[in-house]
């Protein structure tokens, strides 16, 4: 497998880690957590830092007016979030370089789709086990990240930044 080279500061701080160095070198961990999973992660933490300061940040600005003074800083920090995400897994995590306007259609509009729909997964996930079932609002919260974690990588690494399929001709032409 080809070595990727990113010459950013903090991904270089962040290999560096003893964490990092674990998880990577431990002979059964180290096939599950390569370099592509480890900086979902990180950039997932850095998605939720962002979601949180802008949501509190948010709590600031008098929302009363629009009826809620839930909802509108929920969704303005849900929108900076999905925003850095987009551009932190496009860059960091699955190394897709084009950046003229048709990739960035191709890839941005299925990104934000795909957060939308895990967002109504969890909306639904905690009405039902919260409202409906009454079980632990943080609990189910958790089991809901999980599940959304899991499937937003899905959807980012197959179909959204994939890799563009090498065509048949150069592949032959390769081998032989």
């Amino acid at each position: 497998m080809k070595e990727k080279i990113i010459s950013s500061r903090p991904v270089k701080w962040l290999e560096s880690t003893k964490l990092w160095q674990f998880l990577s070198n431990h002979p059964a961990l180290g096939k599950i957590f390569n370099y592509e999973i480890i900086m979902y992660l990180f950039c997932g933490v850095l998605s939720t830092v962002v979601s949180f300061v802008t949501q509190w940040l948010a709590t600031f600005i008098p929302w009363y007016p629009f009826g809620s003074e839930a909802l509108l800083p929920t969704t303005v920090s849900w929108i900076c979030a999905v925003l850095f995400a987009f551009f932190v897994n496009k860059i960091f995590v699955f190394d897709s370089p084009e950046w003229n306007l048709r990739t960035l259609y191709r890839e941005f509009l299925p990104f934000v789709g795909c957060r939308l729909l895990t967002l109504l997964f969890e909306e639904v996930f905690m009405i039902v086990t919260v409202d409906v079932f009454h079980w632990d609002q943080m609990l189910c919260k958790l089991i809901a990240q999980v599940v959304i974690l899991i499937a937003n990588y899905i959807f980012s690494k197959f179909l959204i930044f994939k890799k563009p399929a090498k065509n048949a001709e150069e592949t032959e032409i390769k081998e032989s």
